[in-house]
């Protein structure tokens, strides 16, 4: 019969603090519940039934950074994910950013790339590209490292043309990947405006004169005061009238700094610094 794992409050915290001391890596701003399914995850992975057992496969790191980070935190993503988002931003934003000399963009938890490359297609489509740079950072160098190669499975690309179109597309994406024995590899012309970099949302610094910043699908996975640091991080980063991007379960409207901010579609969850 299978045990059926559970963990207490104190043990979590023992793996927080194990986590950040051994490891170098701080979960202490996500959210406990989720945090906790995926402990119990790895656990079970790693065939450990009690929680000391576990702890003592982590005091002697039979688990590397990345390992660790892998399979606690969660790098789903995909192309032109909510199209209504990437259209909103072509049609209504775009124009307004043509009128700056060079544009900043910083794509916070960017996972395996999907996202700056949706966006970096659009920016090409508009004539954008070549004065934008992209900052693509993650907690996690495992997976900047798969977003740097740009390499996708061919089976996803007909769920991501179809979503290319609904955002706005204006020619077909295979234009822009080589297929190749299951895969393909976009276009290297597209990454040319984007800067990988290793980067924690819970404690790292702020990065200057950004004139959008796109986070999606991160702060469901963070504690509500981590959030609003998250945000004051965000606003010290975006230049004046700036904009921000959330996921579509996401909401700055009741964080401790949403009157430094105005909404510009709030079902899309579409901010914008004020001056």
């Amino acid at each position: 019969m299978e045990v059926l794992l559970e963990i207490t409050q104190a043990e979590l915290a023992d793996f927080i603090e194990i986590s950040n001391n051994l490891y170098g890596v701080d979960f202490s701003g996500y959210a406990q519940e989720s945090l906790r399914r995926r402990v119990l995850r790895l656990m079970k992975l790693k065939e450990c039934d009690t929680f000391a057992a576990f702890k003592y496969f982590l005091a002697n790191q039979k688990l590397t950074d990345n390992e660790l980070l892998n399979e606690i935190t969660v790098n789903t993503t995909e192309m032109f994910r909510d199209p209504e988002v990437f259209k909103f931003l072509k049609e209504e934003v775009f124009d307004i950013m043509e009128t700056y000399p060079r544009i900043n963009i910083w794509h916070a938890g960017c996972s395996t790339g999907e996202e700056p490359l949706s966006l970096a297609i659009l920016l090409k489509e508009h004539g954008l590209l070549k004065r934008s740079v992209q900052y693509c950072t993650d907690i996690n160098s495992e997976v900047l490292a798969q977003a740097k190669k740009g390499i996708y499975e061919l089976r996803e690309m007909k769920e991501y043309s179809t979503n290319y179109i609904r955002s706005g597309g204006e020619q077909s994406l295979s234009d822009y990947y080589v297929a190749n024995y299951g895969n393909v590899k976009m276009n290297k012309g597209l990454g040319k405006s984007m800067v990988y970099t290793k980067h924690s949302l819970v404690n790292g610094s702020s990065f200057n004169q950004m004139h959008m910043i796109m986070c999606r699908n991160v702060f469901i996975y963070l504690t509500t005061e981590q959030q609003n640091k998250v945000l004051r991080l965000f606003l010290d980063s975006l230049s004046p009238r700036g904009y921000l991007i959330l996921g579509a379960k996401e909401s700055a409207v009741f964080s401790t700094v949403f009157n430094e901010l105005e909404t510009v579609n709030g079902r899309l969850k579409i901010y914008r610094k004020k001056k």
